[in-house]
């Protein structure tokens, strides 16, 4: 407890001094933490950065989001939580004559993040681990002209934080092709980077695009990201996407 009117330093603690005034300020804080729900109070740092394990509301309920081609800057905490567990991604694209290539969706930037892309007419993902690994997964065949969905699986490995898991790629529900990521981002991303798509914004989480030139050559129709599901298929039909549309997200 210090004096700011005459000791600006707060180098002498008079709690010792004037205990009765301790006490006073202390019953107050409690009445104050109290009325605006600031209790129990939360000593954690690092995990706060995880909404699962600090325990605050999302702005996105349940295991599944669906986002849409043109959208971008999407804050961390505005997409589901896809750390530390098995999650899919699947998007509707459209492929011109002249090949695929450039970003479907990414989050992050090249600190942290991952990304699904196409590179020279192959489907490829990205993990990027602190800036300092980066895991890649590259399709054996090319995607074909036309309208496909395109779709990662990673199998988490499970027992504890930042473990690694399985990546298996998806071309109507085909696998074309499969690897793995040794290790993952356990918290938080990034505080400034987002999360894209058809295109993205900031750093990239991958070397093989630039921060410029990276959009789609085609058209990205959506993205759905689900947590820890069994799609057997490996594909969303009109019925799922239907069920995802309208539920509260």
């Amino acid at each position: 407890m210090y004096d700011t009117n005459t000791d600006w330093t707060q180098s002498k603690d008079l709690s010792k001094e004037m205990p009765e005034k301790l006490h006073e300020m202390q019953r107050l804080f409690l009445i104050e933490a109290a009325k605006y729900n600031v209790l129990p109070l939360d000593d954690r740092s690092f995990e706060r950065f995880n909404p699962d394990l600090a325990g605050r509301p999302q702005l996105i309920k349940g295991k599944t989001q669906m986002l849409f081609g043109g959208m971008g800057r999407l804050s961390e905490n505005s997409v589901i939580n896809v750390k530390n567990k098995s999650i899919s991604i699947t998007a509707e694209i459209e492929v011109p004559e002249s090949g695929a290539n450039g970003v479907i969706v990414a989050q992050g930037g090249s600190v942290n993040g991952w990304s699904l892309y196409a590179l020279d007419g192959k489907l490829k993902y990205c993990y990027n681990f602190f800036g300092v690994e980066l895991f890649f997964v590259e399709s054996k065949s090319d995607i074909p002209s036309g309208k496909h969905q395109v779709r990662m699986e990673f199998k988490y490995d499970g027992g504890g934080l930042a473990k690694g898991g399985d990546v298996t790629l998806y071309l109507d529900g085909k696998k074309i092709g499969e690897g793995r990521v040794e290790k993952t981002v356990p918290m938080a991303f990034s505080g400034d980077e987002t999360c894209d798509v058809g295109s993205e914004g900031g750093s990239t989480v991958s070397p093989d695009y630039g921060p410029t030139g990276n959009k789609f050559s085609g058209k990205v129709n959506w993205v759905q990201i689900d947590l820890e599901g069994d799609d057997h298929d490996h594909l969303i039909s009109p019925e799922e996407r239907f069920k995802v549309a309208i539920a509260k997200q």
